[in-house]
């Protein structure tokens, strides 16, 4: 079996939500980037953070990409060019 990937900003805004219906106010990265608090949450939670995140998301990123590549950049030979 796979193992299972999240986006850490979904767990992040999970807790965050239940926090505020309990009446709190948490902030996160109140005095800077909320990328490594948003981290230390996670991993209290027993999660590991990557870098690269999602690999589904990235591997949709890159095939959408690739298409957009193939429609808007290769044109067949001559059509392409510019005349004066």
């Amino acid at each position: 079996m796979a193992a299972e990937t999240y986006n850490p900003w979904t767990i992040v805004n999970l807790v965050f939500t239940h926090l505020a219906e309990q009446g709190l106010h948490p902030e996160l990265g109140a005095a800077g980037h909320p990328g490594e608090p948003a981290a230390a949450l996670l991993r209290a939670f027993g999660i590991v953070p990557t870098v690269e995140g999602d690999a589904r998301v990235q591997a949709g990123i890159h095939d959408e990409l690739a298409g957009l590549r193939a429609r808007l950049l290769d044109t067949p030979s001559g059509s392409g060019s510019v005349s004066d």
